[in-house]
């Protein structure tokens, strides 16, 4: 993390988890203080009345890694929040997947405006990797979709989805004998899925340098129905797209053939038919959905519009189609051509284009850039809002930021070293998980109780209340604190031996009750 992140920060990202481990190593940034027995320091006087219920300290962790009492098998990357979000933001939380990288564990995570963790799902198994978390409508009901599988090499790799409860409704994968790729699991408005697919292909190279028993990597677009598998729609890069018109050669990412396309987003455009972004060939090719023909190219080499000053993007990724009829793509900045000649620039965009598909000319609307110029050489999004602002997910940069309309920056946090995520998005979610809140409860005096709380996913909990009784099955409530990020630590003044911690929402209302605690002493 950068000299930006300061003491008051760090707690303001943090929140109330209840652990107490130096963030060690970190430039601008005070070592937190330890209690002797790293426990919840009260706020109220030293004398309290039986059931008096107070918050805990603040928290920190070590090396920007996330540490709970209560979910100890959770430990997700922290994120710094570098400029606060201001009232004009759009409504929602934060969608990340990020890779397991030099602190924490990968998987998805949805956060908030503080950099809180609400929801976690963790890869136990470092060698796979969850990439493409957002929120997607199946079946009229709003839900979670993501990849996961091993990233590179053999193995596992799937395309789930999961209910409003945290609960698996589908798992499947591409068909035809094919590897499901990571690039792109979009469910189209006829509830089917469109995946992306990359193939090796046998192929004579020596015409462009390479050898004569080579492999071309071509990319395949899959239309799958969710619930059999069957395929709808397949399209193959090969049999439409020639090698001349990719920017790359042979063996350029290290390993041997050419990836000559490199599909990384599909889109369904206002007709049904599909927009498909090619990194190697700095394209975005609208694809008849029917008979797979190429029915326009906007941008590379073979552009079938006019490109207007600010237009040409290259090896960009997810071009989508806008309500208003524009099309948006993350530039993510490798080149820019000047009279047809590419010239090496170092920083990323989102852009906004207009298409005039009678005169063939497609004419810059908006950009949108970081002002610390992040470059992105790989990976990245850029997601309209319903607000009209624009969400942007740098890749490879590091950082997600949103926007106003015009540019203003309205919000800006960035991920840990070497834990990037693919895409990130901004979506409103409303959840109630099937599990119960997780609590474990230590006493450290005959009449005192340290109990730290969370529940992993609940949007609604607004509040947490605590329950105690002589006899397990007379519990009875002492009271209750605001929820106050992930995991809210609290100190409790009873005697009893039977405890418990019940989520309430903002009218009071009773969402979940955790187990019966018996803390020893």
């Amino acid at each position: 993390m950068g000299s930006k992140f300061t003491r008051r920060r760090f707690v303001t990202a943090l929140g109330a988890s209840a652990t107490y481990l130096a963030l060690a190593n970190t430039v601008g940034c005070e070592q937190a203080k330890r209690t002797p027995k790293t426990r919840p320091t009260t706020t109220s006087q030293p004398t309290q009345p039986e059931g008096a219920v107070t918050y805990g300290s603040q928290p920190s962790s070590k090396r920007g890694v996330w540490a709970f009492r209560s979910r100890p098998d959770l430990s997700p990357p922290a994120v710094e929040v570098a400029k606060e979000a201001r009232d004009d933001i759009a409504p929602g939380y934060i969608f990340l997947a990020p890779e397991e990288g030099d602190a924490g564990q990968g998987g998805s995570m949805i956060l908030d405006n503080d950099g809180q963790p609400v929801w976690l799902r963790l890869l136990q198994n470092e060698d796979l990797d969850m990439m493409n978390f957002r929120v997607q409508t199946y079946k009229g009901e709003t839900v979670l979709t993501w990849w996961e599988g091993h990233y590179t090499g053999y193995g596992q790799r799937e395309y789930v989805i999961f209910d409003a409860s945290y609960r698996e409704i589908a798992r499947f994968t591409a068909a035809n004998g094919y590897n499901a790729d990571h690039h792109e699991f979009l469910i189209s408005p006829q509830d089917t899925a469109l995946i992306a697919i990359y193939d090796a292909v046998p192929w004579d190279l020596s015409f462009i340098g390479g050898s004569r028993r080579s492999l071309v990597y071509q990319g395949i677009v899959q239309e799958l129905d969710i619930e059999t598998g069957e395929v709808l729609f397949e399209w193959q890069s090969i049999e439409h797209v020639g090698l001349e018109e990719t920017y790359v050669t042979p063996s350029e990412d290290g390993r041997p053939g050419i990836d000559y396309f490199h599909l990384n987003s599909i889109d369904v455009d206002h007709d049904d038919n599909l927009l498909v972004s090619a990194r190697e060939t700095s394209t975005v090719y609208k694809i008849d959905r029917n008979s797979g023909e190429i029915i326009w190219r906007l941008g590379g080499k073979k552009s079938d519009f006019e490109m207007s000053p600010g237009t040409r993007f290259a090896f960009q990724h997810d071009a989508r189609r806008l309500p208003d009829g524009t099309i948006s793509v993350f530039d993510n900045g490798s080149l820019v051509f000047e009279n047809g000649t590419p010239k090496a620039v170092e920083e990323s965009r989102g852009i906004v284009l207009k298409l005039d598909e009678r005169k063939m000319k497609a004419t810059l609307v908006r950009e949108y850039t970081h002002p610390d110029k992040q470059y992105a050489d790989a990976a990245g999004n850029m997601q309209v809002l319903p607000n009209g602002n624009v969400f942007v997910g740098w890749g490879r940069a590091l950082a997600v930021s949103e926007f106003s309309k015009d540019g203003e920056m309205l919000f800006d946090a960035s991920l840990l070293r070497k834990n990037e995520s693919y895409r990130a998005f901004r979506f409103s979610w409303r959840s109630s998980p099937s599990d119960q809140p997780a609590a474990v409860a230590e006493r450290t005096s005959e009449n005192e109780l340290e109990i730290y709380a969370s529940w992993n996913g609940a949007t609604a909990a607004a509040t947490w209340e605590i329950l105690a009784a002589r006899h397990q099955g007379r519990l009875r409530p002492l009271g209750q604190v605001p929820r106050n990020g992930f995991e809210t630590a609290m100190v409790v003044r009873t005697s009893d031996p039977y405890v418990a911690v019940r989520a309430k929402d903002r009218s009071g209302r009773a969402l979940g009750t955790s187990k019966v605690l018996r803390p020893g002493s």
